[in-house]
This record gives C-alpha cells, structure tokens and sequence, in this order.
C-alpha cells in the first residue's frame, strides 16, 4: 500500500506546474494547494533516480521543475507512470495538441514547365476560332524561327479544364554517341572524338502523364540521357560489321561469330536494347524523384529514335504513330491498354494472387456478375485463354473484377487505362494499400522501320501523337487530312507545324472539321510530324 501512495505521490509530483515545482525544490518542504496554501508533503520513500553528481564537486542540481534522471536515461513523464502502475486510471485533460508541423521533403517538389522548344511562341487561338468559339482553346506551335530537327513540326493542346495543367510533356534534340574503347593500360577509357566522327542521331518523344504533370516532366528531361548511356555502352557493337561476342574483341571461342549469327543478332537489336534499358533506368529515376520530392503520377512515354538510316519508335503506353505515304498507312506502335494486355495481367495474379489481396477477381466475364448469377453458368474466360468458355459462378467470381470495362473505359483495378508506363510508383486502389505498379510495364515495343530501304517519297512523314488525338481521329482519317494540307503548302518552312496545328483543330468540334464527325477530345494533345524525304536525301547525297 505504501508502494502505490508513493507512486500516487510521484505522479501528482509530475503533473505539477513548474512554478508549483520550484516551489518545493526551494526547500518550501510542501506543496502549493489552491490559493497558495501549503499543503503537508507525503513521507518520502527515499529518492527514485540519485542525481548525477560533478567529479569532484557537489551534486549537480536539476533546472526548476525538471525530474531527476539518472544518467544517459530520458525523464519519465506522469503519463507513461499511470500506464505504467495505474492501469485503468483517468488520464488528466490535456489542452489542445500542438500541429505537427508536416515534414519537409528531402528534395524540391518537380517545377512545372512546358518543353523548351515553345519559348517564345505564340499561344492564342486563330482568328477564326476564336470569332466562332470565345471559348476555343489555345493551339501552341515552335517560334517560326526555332528549327526541330528534320524541320519536324509540333503543336499542343491543353485540356478542357480537366486539371490545372497541361499533363503531357515533348522533347526532342540531337543524340551525340561517344564511343568507349577498351586501352591496355586502363581497363575502360572514355574517348571524346571531334564531332564528325560522332555517331549522331535525333530523338523525338512525348509523355501523357496522369496524376499530375511530375513524372512527364521528369520523364521529358531525364529519358534521352539515359538513352545516351546505353546507347555509348554498346556503340561498338553498333558499328561493328556484326556484333562481336565480347564487346572488347577479346575472342575465347573461335566459333563466337557463328554463335552469334546463329541467334540473328543485328545492330538494330543492340538500339532495341538500349531503348528497353533505358526505358527501365528512367523508370527508377522517376521512382526516386517522386518519393523524395513527395509527389505522385506517372505517364505514358512514345519514343522516336533515328540512328544509322533507321527510324526506331518505342511504345510504353497508349500514345500512338503512325506512318503516312501516298498509298499506305502503317501503324508503327502499338497501344497497351488493360484490355490489349489482359493475359499477361491475368498471369500475373494467378502466380502471386496476393496482389489482389482477396478483393478482386482475376477472371474476365462479359458483365460485372450479380448475385442472381450464382450457380449459373456463364461465359469467361482465363489468363491462359484467347477464347471463351463456360464455368459455374461462385460467390468469389462476385469480387470486383481485376480487368473492367470495354475499349477506352477498360481500367485496371477500377483505376488505371493503361498497362505500360513510367512511374506509379505510389499508386494504390482507392482506399485500399493494394498498389498497382506490379502490374505495369515500363519496358516499351519497339518498332524498327528502315528509312534508306523505305526511299521514301516527298509527302512521306510519321505522325506522332498522345491519346487525346486518337480519341477522335482514325489512322485514316490522319492520313486523309494529312494528304489533302501538304500538297497547297509546299513553299512554306513551317508546314509540318501547320500541319500539327490543323490536326487539332480538326479534334475541337469545328463547323469545318474535315472528319464531318463534330467530335470533340477534351484531353491534352500534344503531336509531332517528322518528315522523312529531305532526310533520307540528305544521306543518300553524303
């Protein structure tokens, strides 16, 4: 009993102001009551903590209203005392808690901005439009004294105040290719050559982000230097008659040449490489920028890449180009959505169903199933099926299916629309901690076309463009449109941005829309065009 008074005791000791303390630690021998009278203090079971002592000097002395601890121990404070040897006892009232401030990010949030190659340009509406439509979006376009490279042309647009900013992002330059040589006294050794004797090519890109404009951004000002490693990491493979087994010529096979030819390894294949590696490198940088600057998103990245008379476009995502010739349409991507990917998707939780975490269904039915539907027998089909078949409904094919929806409303886990991408790192279903990012790819198609091969004609270019394009327009109807603006506009520099411009203007609804479908994309567009005859000249002369 005498324990618990004492322990009574220190906590009414502990709660005390610290003018109330001081008071007794004065030497007042009591405590303060109300009103200042001084009350008995209890008998003292000898002291709980020895205060530390000086060497060689007297007891060291707490501060006023500070508990004696012993050394390298943290003060005790009444609180943890109550849950310590009072359980069950009322905790005092406590005032309002204090805000914790937020913790600050280890790194400054990623800056919105809008590609370099628009500064300086003009972003108003054309006459016309804006006469007919007050409201009509701004249609932006290069300066007409800022050259891309092959003269290609862009132009964007914002969206229809879906979000505060415009989530798709563009770059475009020249790619400068070092070579890295093998010496005999330092095992690797960067050599920088005159620029002539660069291995250069060009390099467009767009990304559609979502969830924000950071990762397309990070995407856009991050992509083509990783693509520069890989491509320097394998430039002497590149330009080797054929690809050598050891990059550094060391031959420990006699047969390594025809091992090699055996598997069909080419030149492109090592530009694919890079292209996939590089995707995958970026994908981690936008992981990390993100968590260390506390923001979120992803995007969808198309890649064009033009090296040694070929023209390389990688895919990640649902953005699409397409090549446009006289008599010929040829889609040069292709788009990965939840739908086109269902199988591998599907595989995916059948091997590690704990991604699902019991709450969606990995089947695909042609219908969200009711309850009505128990015991019935109805179409559906598996991860390892292309067809369909029929199986008895159970309570569990009930679940929230993993793929729902059909074309452009398909989402994966009711939240995404696409199954390739950069970033996501921190994408989870709504209220639940089941992330989505297992079931991205960031790893792009690439697609090779060979432009010395293709001797293509003057009219001849690819358009490349982000969903909000195609949303409204066919392959078909691109190429319509692309083949009735060139031929009245041959003299003037700046007709493949022109071109560009009139593609959007033919997705905003016009009176005069080419298509005659009055269709409308509300979504951020953004479009490059790359003609393909004055570079393919201007090689075929060198």
């Amino acid at each position: 009993m005498g324990v618990i008074n004492s322990v009574c005791w220190l906590v009414r000791r502990l709660d005390e102001p610290h003018d109330t303390q001081a008071a007794h630690d004065s030497g007042g021998g009591g405590r303060l009551g109300l009103g200042g009278v001084a009350l008995p203090a209890p008998p003292r079971p000898g002291p709980l903590l020895p205060p530390p002592r000086r060497p060689g000097g007297p007891s060291a002395q707490p501060p006023p209203g500070a508990l004696r601890a012993a050394p390298g121990r943290r003060a005790m404070s009444a609180d943890w005392f109550r849950r310590r040897f009072l359980p069950g006892a009322p905790l005092p009232a406590q005032g309002p808690p204090r805000p914790r401030p937020r913790p600050r990010p280890r790194c400054s949030p990623v800056p919105y901005r809008r590609p370099r190659f628009l500064r300086g340009s003009s972003s108003s509406p054309s006459a016309a439009d804006a006469s007919r439509r007050p409201d009509a979006r701004p249609v932006r376009s290069p300066a007409r004294g800022r050259a891309l490279p092959w003269n290609a042309g862009y132009a964007e647009i914002i969206n229809a105040e879906k979000s505060e900013f415009n989530e798709d992002q563009a770059a475009c330059g020249k790619l400068c290719i070092r070579r890295y040589e093998f010496g005999v006294e330092e095992d690797q050794e960067w050599l920088t050559l005159c620029p002539e004797e660069f291995l250069t090519g060009h390099y467009w890109a767009l990304f559609d982000g979502h969830g924000g404009p950071a990762a397309a951004i990070l995407a856009a000002n991050t992509l083509h230097s990783c693509l520069r490693r890989q491509l320097e990491a394998v430039v002497e493979g590149m330009v080797a008659t054929q690809p050598p087994m050891h990059l550094s010529g060391h031959c420990v096979c006699p047969s390594d040449p025809q091992f090699v030819e055996e598997k069909g390894i080419r030149a492109e294949d090592l530009v694919i490489g890079a292209l996939e590696s590089a995707f995958q490198e970026c994908d981690e940088v936008i992981g990390r920028e993100l968590e260390a600057s506390g923001q979120a998103g992803g995007c969808t990245a198309l890649v064009a890449v033009s090296l040694q008379g070929k023209l390389y476009v990688a895919n990640a995502g649902d953005s699409r180009a397409i090549l446009v010739r006289r008599n010929e349409v040829r889609p040069l991507s292709s788009e990965f959505t939840p739908e086109t990917e269902r199988q591998r998707i599907q595989q995916l939780a059948f091997v590690y169903p704990e991604l699902l975490a019991g709450e969606f269904t990995r089947l695909e039915f042609p219908r969200r199933l009711k309850g009505d539907d128990l015991g019935q027998k109805v179409l559906f089909r598996d991860h390892h099926m292309s067809g369909w078949s029929y199986k008895c409904v159970e309570k569990s094919d009930l679940k929230y299916p993993l793929i729902h929806g059909q074309g452009r409303q398909a989402r994966l886990l009711g939240t995404l629309a696409v199954s390739r991408g950069l970033g996501d790192h921190q994408l989870r279903v709504l209220d639940t901690n089941i992330q989505l990012k297992p079931f991205l790819l960031s790893v792009p198609q690439v697609t090779v076309l060979d432009v010395d091969q293709l001797e293509p004609q003057e009219d001849d270019l690819v358009v490349m463009a982000t969903d909000g394009l195609w949303d409204v327009l066919s392959n078909e109807q691109v190429a319509r449109l692309v083949r009735s603006f060139l031929p009245g506009n041959q003299e003037d520099p700046h007709r493949f941005s022109e071109l560009a411009q009139m593609l959007i203007h033919s997705t905003q609804g016009k009176d005069d829309n080419p298509t005659q479908e009055g269709q409308v994309s509300y979504d951020d567009i953004s479009v490059f065009v790359i003609p393909l005859h004055s570079q393919h000249q201007g090689r075929s002369s060198h």
